[in-house]
C-alpha cells in the first residue's frame, strides 16, 4: 500500500502544517471543546502505529477520541491532509542535534540510527511516498539536521545534497524489511521461524542437488551467514546488517571524496 502526500486542499494543508497547533473549537452548536489538531494527529498516528494506515480513516480516529468523524472536520478538511499532517509531526521526533565533537562520521552514524528507530517506531512511514512531499516543518527539519551535519565534511553543499538522499535512502530500504518482518509474523500468525524452518526442510527434501546447483548460496550457509541469534528474527537481522553496512560504504565514498577534494598534498 502507497499512499502520496500532498493530495489534499494545498492551502488548507500548508496552514494546518505551519500554523498554531492548537485550534480553537468553533463557537456554538459544533464540535465538544477540547477537541484539537494535535489531538487528532496524535490519534490517528496511534492507530496507524498500531493497525498500519489500512486501518486509517476519520471514522476510526473520531472513535478513538469519542467523537463522531463529523466532528473532525471544524478541524481537518479530511484524511489526506490528516496524512500530510500526521507524516510531518513524526518526521519532527528526530533530534534535531549532534554533537560535531567526534567528527562529522560519528555524528552522521548517530543521526542515521535515529532516522532507522524513528521508521521502526513507525512503520507506516514507509508507506507514505516521498515522490510528493508535504512541505512541513518536520521534513524541513529533518534535511537542515541532515544536511548541518553533512555539510561539516566540508564538502560543497550541491554535493552533500545528493550524500544526504542516498543516507536517506539506505536508511528507509533496509528498515522497510525489518519492519515487514514483523507485520509479517503479526498478520500471518506465523513466525520467522517456524516459516523458514518448514520451508528449509522441503528445500532439502525436494531439491537434493541445491548445494552444486548453487554452490556460492551454499558457501554462505556454510560460514552460518544465515544463521539468526535466538533472540532476533533472521529477515530482521539482515535488514540491520545491510543497514550498518551500506550506511559504512557510504560514508567511506564520503571519506574518499573529502580526500579527492582537499587537493594533492
Amino acid at each position: 500500500m502507497v499512499v502520496f502526500a500532498g493530495q489534499g486542499d494545498a492551502r488548507r494543508s500548508m496552514e494546518l502544517l505551519w500554523g498554531p497547533r492548537v485550534v480553537a473549537p468553533r463557537t456554538g452548536p459544533g464540535p465538544k471543546p477540547g477537541l484539537s489538531v494535535e489531538a487528532i494527529v496524535a490519534a490517528a498516528i496511534a492507530i496507524a502505529d498500531a493497525e498500519g494506515m489500512g486501518a486509517l480513516s476519520m471514522r476510526a480516529v473520531g472513535e478513538r477520541l469519542g467523537r463522531t468523524a463529523m466532528a473532525l472536520y471544524t478541524y481537518v478538511p479530511g484524511k489526506t491532509e490528516l496524512v500530510d499532517l500526521m507524516y510531518d509531526r513524526t518526521l519532527g521526533e528526530l533530534p534535531s542535534s549532534y554533537s560535531l565533537s567526534s567528527g562529522w562520521r560519528a555524528a552522521a552514524l548517530a543521526l542515521a540510527g535515529e532516522l532507522w528507530d524513528l521508521h521502526l517506531r513507525h512503520p507506516w512511514l514507509l508507506q507514505v511516498s516521498p515522490a510528493r512531499p508535504v512541505l512541513g516543518p518536520g521534513e524541513f527539519h529533518v534535511q537542515e539536521t541532515l544536511l548541518r551535519v553533512l555539510a561539516s565534511t566540508g564538502l560543497p553543499l550541491s554535493r552533500v545534497r545528493w550524500v544526504v538522499a542516498a543516507l536517506f535512502n539506505v536508511v528507509r530500504g533496509s528498515v522497510q524489511a525489518a519492519a515487514e518482518s514483523r507485520q509479517a509474523a503479526r498478520e500471518t500468525g506465523q513466525s520467522e521461524e517456524d516459516w523458514w524452518y518448514a520451508r528449509s526442510a522441503l528445500l532439502g527434501e525436494l531439491v537434493p542437488d541445491l548445494t552444486g546447483r548453487f554452490p556460492t548460496v551454499a558457501r554462505l550457509g556454510a560460514e552460518g551467514a544465515f544463521e539468526a541469534p535466538a533472540d532476533e528474527p533472521y529477515l530482521e537481522r539482515e535488514a540491520r546488517l545491510s543497514f550498518e553496512a551500506g550506511l559504512e560504504l557510504l560514508l567511506d565514498g564520503v571519506e574518499t571524496a573529502i580526500v579527492k577534494a582537499s587537493g594533492p598534498r
